[in-house]
């Protein structure tokens, strides 16, 4: 059995395990203030304070979607997938105690976009400085410092992109997808270069594409934007996968 296999099943393994537990940890969030918030994914929150007719329809309730039937084994697999798909690529290597913890957490946070259009800052947050722990440690455990900076400059990039993206448009662009953008920075960067590039460039073309489809068979207003954080969590996936060998095979 080759060392990317046991990365692979183990990874699948544990992210699995993570994956059956979304639908209590979304069950426990609390619901959000009544006031519009900055965290609303795609500029809702600017639309809601403006417009009288919200395209995005009353908010479902955290604990609804947490009822969702089959939410449990649907999400545990979709971890799964991703955390095997995440250890094969990386491997049994240190870098893999960065990017697991994010892969349960982003299988939240995209149920939630999808269904509400919010990514909430008390899923986001912790996740934060589990990220910059595992930064640290993995790498001054593999004497890997280099990409603790990385790492950072990743956050920064990911970060101050989004950032300006949301301040220049805030209603092509929620808050909290400026939040989410670090994280993955984080992580990205970590893993390296490629990756960093690719899951953020990947993002941008499934969000774009993706949203599109997703718009159209909706059919909601003229103000309705797709959610565009499981896009990103996707394309974050697909850096991750493909990051590496772009890079190489574009800057050899």
């Amino acid at each position: 059995m080759t060392q990317e296999l046991v990365a692979a099943l183990a990874a699948a393994a544990v992210c699995g395990l993570g994956g059956a537990w979304v639908p209590t940890l979304v069950g426990r969030l609390p619901e959000p203030d009544s006031e519009p918030d900055a965290s609303l994914d795609a500029g809702a929150a600017a639309i809601e304070a403006d417009a009288p007719d919200d395209p995005y329809g009353p908010k479902e309730p955290y604990a609804d979607i947490a009822r969702l039937p089959g939410l449990a084994w649907k999400t545990a697999l979709a971890a799964a997938v991703a955390g095997a798909l995440v250890g094969a690529v990386v491997g049994l290597d240190w870098p893999l105690l960065v990017a697991l913890p994010v892969v349960p957490v982003g299988v939240a946070l995209a149920v939630i976009d999808w269904r509400t259009h919010l990514l909430p800052t008390r899923l986001i947050a912790p996740t934060y400085g589990v990220v910059v722990a595992a930064v640290v440690a993995a790498g001054l455990l593999s004497g890997d410092t280099a990409a603790i900076w990385r790492a950072g400059i990743g956050w920064l990039l990911a970060g101050g992109f989004f950032f300006l993206l949301w301040f220049l448009h805030p209603r092509g662009m929620g808050y909290g997808d400026v939040r989410l953008s670090g994280v993955l920075g984080l992580v990205l960067g970590y893993l390296g270069w490629g990756q960093l590039a690719v899951g953020l460039w990947a993002g941008f073309l499934l969000g774009g594409v993706g949203g599109l489809l997703v718009k159209r068979l909706r059919r909601r207003g003229p103000g309705y934007n797709p959610p565009f954080g499981p896009w990103m969590l996707v394309g974050a996936l697909a850096g991750v996968a493909l990051g590496a060998q772009v890079w190489a095979s574009t800057y050899g």
